[in-house]
Parts: structure tokens; C-alpha cells; sequence
């Protein structure tokens, strides 16, 4: 098991999308963002089945680095409920973790 993770969230807008992507990244919560999209996300909401385009958000950052990353995503999302998850990269390319590490040790001011 590693001390990186990734945190995935979906938004219904290409341009959001990108904007969370970017701001998230500038602000050194995540080494990098990945927008993948469009989806189509099938659910129960408020007792009915409803279908929307939506845009994933895949972000890589550090165990210690992923509760301020999920507080900035939630402040950022427009959804009342959004899908936000942290899931433990059990394995991974020692440089390409190396460099995950280094870009989110938290010497980029956050706002």
C-alpha cells in the first residue's frame, strides 16, 4: 500500500469540470487532475431515476493531503449531495508516486 490516493467526483459540466481540475492543482491539492467525460450517470434522486451527462474528475494526491483536497472540491461543487471518493493506490510506478508526493507537500498557498 502506497501513501498516495485518488479522489474522483463528477460534475454536469465540461467547463466546471476543467475549473475544479485546474484550481485544485494551481493550488497544490492534487499533482494532477484527469477530466474524462462526457458520462452518462444513471441514479436514484428524490424517489424518481434520473439520467444526466456528467464529467469526471480523477485527482491524485497524498494520504495526508486528501481530507483538505475533499473540503476544497465540496466547496467548489454545485451539487447538493455530489459524489466525492478516496480510494488507496494499493501499487504504482515509484517515480510517478515520487513526483505525486512532491508536488502536494503543501508549499503552494492555498486559498
Amino acid at each position: 500500500m502506497t501513501d498516495i490516493v485518488q479522489l474522483t467526483t463528477t460534475v454536469g459540466d465540461e467547463s466546471l469540470a476543467t475549473r475544479i481540475a485546474h484550481t485544485v492543482v494551481e493550488e497544490g491539492l492534487a499533482a494532477c487532475a484527469q477530466v474524462q467525460g462526457p458520462i452518462t450517470s444513471i441514479y436514484r434522486w428524490q424517489g424518481s431515476i434520473e439520467r444526466s451527462t456528467e464529467w469526471y474528475c480523477h485527482f491524485k494526491t497524498t494520504k495526508r493531503q486528501a481530507d483538505r483536497l475533499r473540503t476544497r472540491v465540496l466547496q467548489l461543487h454545485p451539487y447538493d449531495v455530489p459524489e466525492v471518493i478516496v480510494v488507496p493506490i494499493v501499487a504504482g510506478h515509484e517515480p510517478y508516486l515520487a513526483w505525486v508526493r512532491d508536488q502536494t507537500r503543501g508549499d503552494t498557498p492555498t486559498s
